[in-house]
């Protein structure tokens, strides 16, 4: 197929390379233009005149929205009947407003948040919790073949899938801001850092957040795979939507509010292990790497 990519980030990058290993014409599309040389060393190319598949994996909803359909939007490029996959976390109402968008010009829509990392990114082994029309999910397999170890095919129409992915960002938000907090705590106790990470890492209060980024504290990396920012974004998605159902979501509210705060403590462009600085540091106690 021939593909449009929009956003070549820590996880984009790896799927458009993904698609280029299942032979697959890529074309990349990135502010950044090192990342887009990037794709093209890679066997991409920079002269698509028409696609058969958009496959948008920027931040979040003002930027899904302005690269599908706004005045330079991707979908223009697209065939009659061309599918595009959205892998943004979004709102499930904004999901279904970009799957009306495309209907009415004709192109096909899947609901397509991702799940997995940086790593398995590149691996082609994400988890994609995708909603959308039976065509939708035909004209993509091909992709969601390259790209994905799991497909979860979670309704008929967009929605679904964001939805799903919003439990997931919220569980995933927790268990960061709990992980943060336990590292501070382990260190205030005089606990060896790595040895906190093995023994947690096979006890029952583990998590796979826990054992993904408890080592970025150890080894004091901070560079960004996954930054603080994204938090009070994915959170903040979370909340308004549990908002507008009236249903209270106090442990999501607190791992919302020590996202923001770690981001104002000047933290939101590393990692988001950098949470356990932020923990930390309000308490005076050192982890690896403190003078």
């Amino acid at each position: 197929m021939n593909v449009l990519f929009a956003g070549l980030g820590s996880m984009g990058l790896g799927m458009a390379q993904s698609l280029l290993r299942a032979d697959h014409t890529v074309q990349g599309v990135d502010p950044n233009s090192t990342r887009v040389d990037m794709l093209c060393a890679d066997g991409g190319v920079d002269d698509l005149e028409q696609a058969d598949a958009l496959v948008s994996a920027v931040l979040n909803a003002d930027q899904t929205r302005a690269v599908l359909f706004g005045p330079d939007g991707l979908a223009d490029h697209l065939r009659p009947g061309g599918v595009i996959l959205s892998c943004a976390t979004v709102a499930p109402a904004f999901a279904r407003e970009m799957e009306a968008e495309a209907q009415a010009r004709g192109l096909h829509y899947l609901d397509a948040p991702i799940s997995g990392g940086a790593a398995k990114a590149a691996e082609g082994r994400l988890s994609i919790m995708a909603a959308g029309s039976a065509d939708a999910f035909e004209a993509s397999e091909p992709l969601l073949d390259a790209m994905a170890e799991t497909v979860h095919r979670l309704g008929d129409s967009a929605g679904a899938g964001s939805a799903m992915k919003a439990v997931n960002q919220l569980l995933a938000g927790v268990h960061i801001a709990a992980m943060g907090e336990a590292m501070a705590f382990a260190a205030s106790q005089g606990l060896d850092p790595a040895r906190v990470v093995d023994v947690i890492s096979v006890s029952a209060g583990t998590s796979w957040m826990f054992e993904n980024r408890a080592p970025h504290v150890v080894d004091a990396d901070y560079a960004p795979r996954s930054k603080v920012d994204i938090w009070p974004k994915d959170l903040g998605i979370v909340t308004d939507v549990a908002s507008d159902a009236a249903l209270p979501l106090p442990v999501t509210q607190t791992a919302l509010s020590q996202f923001r705060a770690t981001s104002q403590a000047g933290m939101g462009d590393e990692d988001d292990a950098a949470i356990a600085k932020y923990v930390a540091r309000r308490g005076g106690v050192k982890l690896p790497g403190d003078d």
